[in-house]
Order: structure tokens, then sequence, then C-alpha cells
């Protein structure tokens, strides 16, 4: 366990040395969840992520021998950059052992930041065993991603700033991985308010810490859209400190970790990971459970590759009824798809694709399944667009 005094002690040593992330409330997720929600940007720090906290003080712990052998450690990316960061600025060898199909906007950012990089093994758990050899073999030191004493407390940071901005939050919401971010905030924010109800979140992909305090036997995947929280063996010092200062734990699934990465874009125009966005799926899909009250969710991590990016926000669109595939079953004649353009455009909808369907389709010969993907403004926009095709004639009907 770690004591509020290492939380402010490792505040003392990253002074000046990171941002002190705004916590500020969110009036329009306010309206949305029913709750009164603060969010700590933790994405606006140089690497976008709270992992350099850990990593910087635990690399300003090291000593002189230790400084000058090295450090190593395996991770999915964030601790990665954190770690890599705040070595180079302190002129530390770092080497960082990755799982192969770590996105690679986080392999080059890692690098770019004067870090060697190893990629070995498809899990965290593989790149461990890996990096724990090198460690032995090169002489260098471990530094874990989330169990480690002086990691956690560098983490405890981020619930100190928010209790210090927000005194009056009543609820934190926080993502769990391996646990280092939620032990370390929840040691704070239990210090400063004792009676602060603290409620992790894990996706339903990587339940291990669900698992390892409820006695659960929820099974595992092998992939997630939040890929820095895919831990598949939590951390023993963070366990122990959920187990006695965490009231809750509670699971989400994929699709509203994307809608609430698309919310946060849409919204506040601030761009979170999968992680980063764990809290505030949890207050969408378990509305009743934060009704009324003030609400603290950290926005730990920013790093996701683009083209994932891209098509998080185009599965949203398609979610909200933004971007709707809908099928026109017609005669193939001349003129016949220039009406339904017509059609469309008059009913106030901007057309993306269009997709002759002649050979794979049940139809008559001498008819085709026109298919169109279009822009709308919602659900309710589609079905009078629909409504529009069929008083002309035409069959229509809107595809999942």
């Amino acid at each position: 366990m770690i004591a509020f005094a290492d939380i402010q002690d490792a505040a003392d040593r990253l002074q000046g040395q990171l941002l002190d992330t705004p916590c500020i409330e969110s009036r329009t997720l306010s309206q949305i969840t029913g709750a009164q929600v603060f969010l700590k940007f933790e994405n606006l720090q140089y690497t976008a992520s709270f992992k350099e906290r850990g990593a910087c003080n635990k690399l300003v712990q090291l000593t002189l021998a230790e400084q000058q052998s090295g450090v190593i450690a395996m991770s999915a990316g964030n601790h990665a950059q954190g770690l890599a960061y705040h070595a180079q600025r302190l002129g530390i060898r770092a080497v960082i052992v990755m799982p192969r199909f770590t996105p690679g906007v986080k392999i080059e950012r890692t690098r770019g930041f004067g870090a060697e990089v190893v990629l070995y093994g498809d899990s965290l758990e593989e790149a461990r065993s890996h990096a724990l050899e090198l460690a032995q073999n090169q002489g260098l030191v471990f530094v874990h991603p989330y169990d480690d004493a002086a990691i956690v407390a560098g983490q405890g940071t981020v619930g100190l700033e928010m209790m210090r901005a927000v005194p009056e939050l009543d609820t934190l919401v926080i993502a769990i991985g391996g646990g280092g971010l939620i032990a370390g905030i929840a040691t704070a924010a239990k210090a400063i308010k004792p009676d602060i109800d603290i409620v992790g979140v894990q996706t339903s992909r990587f339940p291990s810490m669900v698992n390892a305090v409820k006695g659960t036997q929820h099974p595992q995947g092998s992939s997630t859209i939040a890929d820095g929280i895919a831990v598949g063996i939590p951390g023993v010092l963070p366990m122990a400190i959920i187990k006695s200062l965490v009231s809750d734990l509670v699971l989400v699934d994929e699709g509203d970790i994307e809608q609430a990465m698309v919310m946060l874009l849409e919204i506040e125009k601030t761009l979170v990971e999968g992680a980063g966005a764990a809290g505030l799926a949890a207050l969408l899909k378990f509305p009743e459970r934060f009704a009324g009250k003030k609400v603290g969710l950290v926005l730990c991590g920013g790093n996701i590759d683009p083209l994932l990016l891209a098509s998080i926000i185009e599965r949203g669109m398609v979610r909200a009824g933004r971007l709707a595939r809908i099928i026109i079953r017609v005669r193939d004649v001349p003129g016949a798809l220039a009406k339904i353009t017509t059609i469309v455009a008059n009913a106030g909808a901007n057309i993306d694709e269009v997709h002759h369907q002649r050979a794979f389709t049940l139809l008559a010969a001498q008819n085709v399944e026109i298919e169109l993907v279009i822009q709308t403004r919602g659900k309710e926009h589609i079905q009078l667009v629909l409504q529009a095709l069929g008083a002309a004639g035409f069959d229509a009907s809107e595809q999942g």
C-alpha cells in the first residue's frame, strides 16, 4: 500500500515537469448523462497520457548508478512514451518492449522520444517476460507500468489535482487496466474526502480486475478498441488498494466506448483513445447509477491510430443515424437513378455512395437494386427520405 504522503511527495517532484491539466465541467455531457460531469484533460500532457506522471516520479528517484545503467519497460504505448520522454529529458537510456501489434502511431512516437523499441509477443504478458530477460542480461532497471509504488504514487497526483480543482466532487469514475491510475487516485481522493465514491471501469473484453476483485468468471477477449487498458493480469499492489478503497467496478462494451469517443470529439472537441473514453462510457451505460452526482472523469489518453479513429467516427455516424444505407428496388430503365437522386436531394439528404446491384439479387432480370449511402440529420430524417421515395412509387428500405 502507498500513503497519501507518497502522493504529496510525488506532486512536489513533478512540479514544473509536466502539466497540471484542466479539470472543468462539461455542461453538454452533464445534460446528456443526468450527472454533473467534470473532465480531467490528461490527454493534454506532452505525451498525451497521464502515464508520464508515474514514469517521471520513478525516474527522478533512481540512484546515479541506476540512471547510468538505463531502464526498460513493457508497454502497449502510453507508459512507453511517458518513460521514453522523461528518460530522454534526464539523459537516461530507455528500452521499451512492445507487443507486435501495438498501433504504429505509438511505436513511432516512442522511437521519436529516443527510446530503443523492441517488438515482441502478442500480449503485454509476453512482452513483460522478454523485458525482464533483457533487464537481467543488460543490467537495466525494470520499470513496471502499474505494479510499482513510485508509479502508483505518480499517477495519484491526478486525483490530488482533481480534488483541489473541484472539491465538491462526490464520485470519480476511472478506467482500469493494470490498476495503477485508479489506485493512486483512490489513495489521494479518499485521504482528502473519505466519503467520496470511486468506481472503476473495465472493458468487457479485458475484465481481469473485475474477475480478481469480485470473483467473477467473465471470459477474456483477444483485442479491444481500448488497447491502453487491455491488461490480462492485474497489478498486485493496485488490486490491494482497489479492494480497500474502490466502491464498485463496472464493465462497458466496445460500442459504449466508441460512442463515448465520438461524443467527446464532437461535443468537447477533444481527442481521446478508447481507454480515455471508458469513464464516459460507464456514465452512458449506467445513467441511473450516477444521476445527480458530481462526477469526475479522467480523459487518460489521446493516442490513437488515425485510420482507427476514422473508422470509429464513421461507425458513430451510423449509430446516430447520421449516415445510413438504403436499398431501392426499381426497373432498370434510363432516368430511374436521376429521379431517385432528385428525391433524396429534395428531402435534404446528401449522397455519399451509389452502387447498382444487378447480378447478386433475387429481383427479375429487368430490375435492379440501387444502394445509396446517405448523410442525414438523424434517424427521423432517414424515415423522411424513405417516405419521400415511397410516395414517388419506389420500394425503398434501410439496411443495417
